[in-house]
């Protein structure tokens, strides 16, 4: 576990231990399904397939009881749910991915952001404990639509794990995990010791609240990053704990380096990125990817409760039956 261990660490599935716990004791998971099959994971070719998003509508909660890193002007619900309905939009319509859309709890405020409760990858789902205690109940719906999915579940039960899925980037080729005010060692192990067929590295980050607020995947081997000191060093940091070389875009504007990848057989290379009213520089870096459709989403409300592109959604590939 050793390399580069100060600024960052590799963990080994086999070290990291237990903590985790198979949902549904009465049934038997199914197999694994083989890497060559899988989206969303199984190997580079098939970076970024996807058949199924979850999503979760907004509570009006969320403008006076959602937590946020600093002070600002209050979300305009009215606003913010126009700018939520159009992303979803974009997965449903233009994209024609199957959504399974969760009512709002007007109880959890911040459960729009459905990516902190779980991380899926091919054909398992780890369901995470947030960091951030007011959160924690709402893994209970995500764990129920998951399961309608009938993937293996796994359960995060150790209490001394935090694990946001927002401090997870999956390459394709393995798992980065942000060690934040968020997530700590022990929920990186939990994630290393579920996804045993990944190499997972841990990276530390101070001046945000995940790791994600700074990076993403922009295609199968390009990583999306923001152009802060912190985002750059994030970067050096990953850059030195894998085996492979990753081609990286660098955008002005960090927020707008969190964009969405996906890869639809019948549209190609598919990038929902920040619209360019909110970050035209960030916008021109993004025009450059001639092959890729370039779809612009504006998230400027969700925004001032630190929400990004990636937090309100959790991309599946369903490649069995239901």
């Amino acid at each position: 576990m050793g390399r580069g261990r100060a600024a960052g660490g590799a963990l080994s599935a086999a070290g990291a231990g237990g903590g985790g716990s198979r949902a549904e004791p009465g049934r038997s998971d199914p197999p694994a399904s083989p890497r060559s099959m899988a989206g969303l994971g199984g190997g580079p070719a098939a970076f970024g397939r996807c058949t199924h998003a979850v999503v979760r509508a907004l509570p009006e909660s969320l403008c006076r009881q959602a937590l946020r890193s600093t002070a600002g002007p209050e979300v305009d619900f009215a606003r913010a749910e126009r700018e939520h309905q159009l992303y979803v939009g974009v997965l449903r319509g233009k994209l024609g991915l199957q959504v399974l859309e969760l009512p709002a709890d007007e109880s959890l405020p911040d459960c729009v952001f459905v990516e902190d409760a779980a991380v899926v990858c091919e054909e398992t789902a780890l369901l995470t404990r947030p960091g951030a205690p007011s959160r924690r109940k709402e893994v209970e719906a995500m764990k129920r639509v998951l399961e309608s999915l009938n993937l293996n579940m796994v359960e995060m039960v150790d209490e001394n794990a935090t694990l946001d899925g927002g401090d997870v980037l999956f390459t394709g080729r393995e798992f980065f995990v942000g060690l934040s005010k968020r997530t700590n060692q022990r929920g990186a192990e939990i994630l290393a010791d579920t996804f045993k067929d990944y190499a997972v590295s841990t990276v530390p980050v101070h001046d945000s609240l995940h790791l994600k607020s700074f990076c993403s995947m922009a295609g199968p081997n390009l990583i999306a990053i923001g152009s802060s000191e912190a985002a750059q060093k994030a970067l050096k940091t990953m850059q030195q704990m894998s085996d492979h070389r990753y081609d990286k875009l660098t955008v002005p504007d960090d927020a707008a380096a969190n964009c969405i990848y996906l890869n639809i057989p019948s549209k190609g290379h598919v990038l929902l990125h920040r619209a360019p009213e909110e970050y035209p520089e960030s916008a021109k870096v993004f025009e450059k990817l001639k092959d890729h459709m370039l779809i612009p989403i504006a998230n400027t409300e969700l925004e001032k409760v630190d929400g990004a592109l990636t937090c309100c959604s959790v991309l599946i590939n369903k490649t069995s039956e239901l």
